[in-house]
């Protein structure tokens, strides 16, 4: 197959260097006069390969993914079947090794086809898997998966997230709805009902089951309380699991939850009094009683996750890592203990105690959402999950699987192409700044209104004419409102027009990322405030 490679001026010594590694039949063309790939029009294109080949020879044109038209008036031309490449460069060689494996696109970068592609494989995987009840009926007669309400949990099952709605009994209905169907929003596979420590809101528990179980659907629903009382109650009502069993409460409800088959979280303490174990011998020794006292119940062995240098993380693994080895149960994975007790961002964490899960034959992840920097803890589990499960599938290590939790930094280094090589062009930097100028349009005031879901949720920009809120605009995106701003021409000043742009974008990042936006303020840290 002959094909051609249309580019401008900078982008050509790297797109050479890639097709020089390829064993193809390709041909690069530099359209002339055009530096900057990405600003080439069909009518430049046509003319150049018209100009410039004989048509016959031709059997694919690729053009820069970038270019802001599609190439369906290129392929009427001329004739020869013209598709969009790579948004980057750097990334053709991948797009010309998938040409059997994918279907160009005349509208879309070949590379996110790609992306979508793997990323549709991946989740029909899964999807496929969860769905084939007859296989799963085969799995849950192994003594490592059991039902859990209706889902099975195990090892030949995908990771299944348990989200936390702490202090649940101080909730209003609204709100314990409201976070409840944010958290299955956001993926997680099981509910929780976060009592609170040290009281007893037992005549709370049937109105809380009461109101989450419409929400949830068939998704178990679980309590997380050491409160017998409390236990009785959720047991009564109904509840699929309970969090949790120790060596101080286990024998006023294991025989109950024995009778109703509803599965308890153990752990190797003994709460009533104060006995926590110390090192990795003592939470073994300390399970092993347990799960001896309630034989025959139903369980899932929670050998506590410790925070970073507070007991020892490290040793809390290796517990989970020898109890599961030796005891064909299942096992719970409290992330949350982590990632709350660490000033960092959540998503990487969440990501490589997923995989630690994994390899010690965790089957339920744990977590609430309780701060500022954990908010979305629960998707970033969801994802990791699936990447895991994927991994484990193609036993691979968890990197191009088709899903990935890359948020904020990118996979791959892009090579710039856009260099100055003319050392006469001249460089213009800022020496002083501009003197503030009020627009006499008016002023805005920007904020985000926040909602359980990033769809739901919406920038505001109000505006103010001689300090009174004259006008509301809402919109989902930061170039929506810009626009109709403009419309309503409520911009007369330049350096008014790029600031409200800037500041609406940055709005508009913070709305899908979770930060607070506070206007005039940055958004991210520079590397500069990191160090020390």
């Amino acid at each position: 197959m002959s094909i051609l490679i249309i580019t401008g001026n900078l982008a050509y010594p790297l797109i050479q260097e890639i097709v020089d590694k390829l064993d193809e039949n390709l041909l690069i063309h530099v359209v002339d006069k055009v530096q900057v790939a990405a600003f080439l029009t069909p009518n430049q294109i046509i003319k150049a390969v018209r100009d410039n080949y004989d048509l016959n020879d031709l059997d694919l044109i690729l053009v820069p993914g970038l270019i802001k038209k599609d190439t369906t008036e290129i392929t009427k031309e001329i004739g020869v079947p013209t598709f969009k490449g790579s948004t980057d460069c750097a990334d053709l060689a991948m797009v010309i090794e998938n040409l059997d494996n994918i279907e160009l696109s005349e509208s879309q970068p070949a590379d996110k086809l790609i992306e979508q592609q793997k990323r549709q494989e991946a989740l029909k995987f899964i999807d496929d898997f969860e769905k084939d009840q007859e296989k799963i009926e085969q799995l849950l007669e192994k003594p490592n998966n059991i039902l859990i309400g209706k889902l099975p949990v195990g090892d030949d099952f995908p990771m299944r997230v348990l989200a936390e709605i702490a202090n649940a009994p101080f909730l209003s209905k609204e709100d314990l709805i409201n976070k409840c169907q944010y958290f299955l929003d956001s993926g997680a596979d099981m509910i929780d009902i976060g009592m609170a420590a040290g009281e007893d809101f037992s005549d709370k528990v049937p109105e809380l089951i009461e109101t989450l179980r419409p929400i949830i659907g068939n998704r178990p629903l679980s309590i997380d309380t050491l409160n017998t009382n409390e236990i009785k109650v959720a047991v009564d009502c109904g509840i699929d699991l309970v969090l949790s069993l120790d060596l101080g409460n286990y024998s006023e409800v294991s025989e109950l939850l024995k009778e109703n088959n509803i599965p308890a979280v153990l752990l190797p303490t003994n709460f009533s009094i104060g006995k926590t174990p110390k090192t990795v011998e003592d939470r073994l020794n300390f399970m092993d009683e347990l799960i001896e006292k309630v034989d025959g119940m139903p369980y899932v062995a929670d050998m506590i996750l410790d925070p970073v240098n507070s007991s020892s993380i490290v040793e809390s693994i290796i517990a989970c890592d020898k109890f599961h080895k030796s005891n064909p149960s299942l096992l719970f994975f409290g992330i949350g203990n982590v990632i709350e007790l660490m000033d960092t961002d959540s998503t990487g964490v969440n990501v490589l105690l997923t995989g630690i899960a994994m390899e010690v034959g965790a089957n339920i992840l744990f977590t609430p959402e309780e701060s500022g920097k954990t908010r979305g803890s629960v998707t970033e589990l969801a994802i990791a999950s699936k990447m895991m499960f994927l991994a484990k599938h193609r036993k691979s290590i968890p990197k191009d699987l088709g899903i990935n939790a890359v948020i904020f930094k990118d996979k791959k280094k892009r090579k710039d192409v856009i260099k100055r090589k003319n050392k006469e062009i001249p460089t213009i930097k800022q020496e002083t700044p501009m003197k503030f100028v009020r627009d006499k349009a008016g002023s805005f005031k920007i904020s985000i209104e926040y909602a359980t879901t990033v769809e739901e949720s919406k920038l505001i920009a109000t505006h103010f004419r001689k300090d009174k809120a004259d006008l509301v605009f809402e919109g989902h995106t930061a170039r929506e409102i810009y626009e109709e701003i403009i419309k309503e021409g409520l911009v007369t000043r330049m350096e008014h027009a790029a600031y409200l742009g800037s500041e609406l974008q940055k709005a508009e990042i913070a709305m899908l990322t979770g930060k607070q936006y506070i206007q005039d303020f940055e958004l991210f840290k520079s590397f500069d405030e990191f160090k020390v």
